[in-house]
């Protein structure tokens, strides 16, 4: 069974939040698949990854491109795990795939958009029912994270 967190955003933005934790599970030697909700978010994503630090960018790239095997991190909107990530990583209430073969997944969402919140509750309650470890993190207002469940 996977390791599932629940990050609730609520101080920042899922492009100010997503970048270090993708660093954190690079230092861990895990290769990560991130699943956008839609094809332009994907797309944002790609292209923020290049720039959100003047002095650093993460390596990646996405399911649109070739010899994604090779990528450290694979931005996807579909179910696959081109290059057997040990972590999936899942924004803008994106439907998970079975997550069984993940170490852990994280659902990241903002606390903000009514959607979200409810694609939460429902990936939520399928999570616990499948016999994960489930827990629940959100931003302190210094944009640290607590757990609260």
């Amino acid at each position: 069974m996977a390791e599932v967190l629940f990050y609730h955003l609520t101080e920042s933005t899922l492009e100010d939040a997503l970048p270090g934790l993708l660093e954190r599970s690079l230092r861990r030697g895990w290769k990560a698949v991130v699943q956008a909700g839609s094809e332009e978010r994907r797309d944002a994503l790609d292209a923020h990854l290049w720039t959100f630090r003047d002095d650093s960018f993460l390596a990646h790239g996405s399911d649109r491109e070739p010899w994604p095997a090779e990528q450290p991190i694979v931005l996807t909107v579909g179910g696959e795990n081109p290059n057997a990530a040990e972590i999936r990583f899942l924004v803008d209430g994106a439907s998970p795939p079975d997550i069984g073969p993940y170490q852990r997944a994280v659902f990241l969402f903002d606390g903000h958009d009514a959607m979200q919140l409810e694609a939460a509750r429902e990936h939520w309650k399928a999570m616990k029912a499948g016999g994960h470890t489930v827990t629940y993190w959100q931003q302190t207002p210094d944009r640290r994270w607590e757990r609260k469940a």
